[in-house]
């Protein structure tokens, strides 16, 4: 269904923390806290870059600055990292107004990968796409709705018209976008769904996701109609 297949890790320092140097007052104050060794190791890594960042994790660098302090600490330190990852939701197309992301969610593999429409403390996403899917289910079961095949919107006129909108704490990210962007079949080497942003933008620990699609009509929709929409990105982890 997606070209994104799992999480990839990254270890190297120096790209990750995006600093030109060693002169960085935050980067000097954790390697005076660090012990000889460890300190040696992690100058070792700084001062061996390697081969220069590529897709959201150059953007994640670009926004290293507008991280907060604890999260810079702690990628300093090593006790995070930064991956490659998608945060997912599958809900039913019930109504015109479908929430992607809900207060009342909880964590359940096949069907969203994230509880209460917030990230886990100390995870700090940077939103550089949105993958938009639908899908029919043979009835409404749990078994049946992760079974489904999701595929692009191109096969469902009605979502294809309708719009998208995404916000965290309250701070628009996307405004209402025609969910057209999504139409991607015709598109050669852009997986199915996807939307890249022209903007990316970080979405914090513990902060309200709010993902609305908007429908103008219902009709032609199948009964059991459900959405897979998902946050592309790159994230802070242990």
């Amino acid at each position: 269904m997606l070209e994104f297949n799992g999480i990839e890790e990254y270890s190297n320092q120096g790209a990750l923390l995006g600093v030109d140097g060693l002169d960085d007052a935050e980067l000097l104050g954790a390697l005076r806290s660090m012990n000889p060794i460890k300190r040696a190791k992690t100058v070792n890594k700084l001062a061996n870059s390697g081969p220069a960042s590529k897709g959201s994790r150059a953007e994640m660098e670009k926004h290293f600055g507008e991280l907060p302090p604890n999260i810079k600490q702690s990628l300093v330190k090593g006790e995070l990292r930064l991956a490659d990852t998608i945060v997912y939701s599958i809900k039913k197309v019930g109504a015109k107004t479908i929430k992607m992301f809900e207060t009342q969610d909880t964590k359940e593999i096949g069907l969203r990968n994230i509880s209460n429409a917030k990230l886990p403390k100390n995870q700090v996403l940077l939103v550089s796409g949105i993958i938009l899917l639908a899908g029919t289910s043979a009835d409404a079961t749990n078994d049946k709705v992760m079974a489904t095949e999701y595929k692009g919107i191109e096969f469902f006129p009605a979502i294809a018209s309708g719009e998208l909108n995404l916000k965290s704490n309250k701070k628009q990210i996307v405004p209402e976008t025609g969910c057209g962007v999504f139409k991607t079949g015709n598109y050669h080497g852009v997986p199915a769904g996807y939307y890249k942003l022209a903007n990316p933008r970080l979405i914090l620990d513990d902060v309200l996701i709010e993902l609305t699609v908007e429908l103008g009509t219902m009709d032609g929709i199948p009964a059991n109609t459900y959405l897979y929409a998902a946050l592309h990105g790159t994230i802070t982890t242990p």
